[in-house]
């Protein structure tokens, strides 16, 4: 398949409203990959997640609570789950998903030195609870911002076309 719609999002912090809100957008948007990127906290916020119709990818983050049942739950519906960083092709195309690490500053740097490597189309991240969209050479950066809206009092997700390479922030 090389068009594909993905909804990503990251951070909810079992925040099931926010959640639900996500997959509703997602619902709309014909999502058909869901990927979070870390710090869903507990199995039954990722219960929710995993409801919904579409493949879903889940990166662990710093946060993540019972690990063990999170892979379970995750295995038992079907659903990918890996450490902190994970790199994939989706559509044909090279992505590095990740939650980040260490404070703000960090994460960013990671990310960017990362990005000048060149050897990735799309870089996933989350942890620092801001929306960032940007291309550093060849390399597309999207941290979706956070679903819970606990540290930014904003509550977002971003939608992805693989095939145009064009996204949408999309506040809930």
């Amino acid at each position: 398949m090389s068009k594909m719609i993905i909804g990503i999002m990251s951070d909810s912090h079992d925040n099931l409203d926010a959640i639900e809100r996500a997959l509703a957008v997602f619902r709309d948007s014909n999502t058909d990959m869901v990927i979070h990127l870390g710090d869903i906290i507990s199995p039954f916020a990722l219960a929710k997640i995993l409801e919904f119709p579409a493949k879903i990818f889940i990166v662990l983050g710093n946060n993540d609570g019972d690990i063990y049942q999170l892979r379970e739950l995750a295995h038992k519906a079907g659903a990918y789950i890996r450490p902190h960083m994970y790199i994939t092709t989706i559509s044909n195309k090279k992505f590095l998903l990740m939650h980040g690490m260490g404070n703000i500053e960090q994460t960013l740097q990671i990310v960017e030195s990362i990005a000048n490597s060149n050897r990735f189309d799309v870089i996933l991240y989350g942890h620092t609870h801001r929306v960032d969209t940007r291309v550093i050479g060849r390399t597309l950066i999207i941290n979706p911002g956070e679903v819970c809206g606990y540290l930014s009092n904003r509550k977002t997700v971003v939608t992805l076309d693989t095939e145009t390479m064009s996204y949408r922030v999309i506040d809930l």
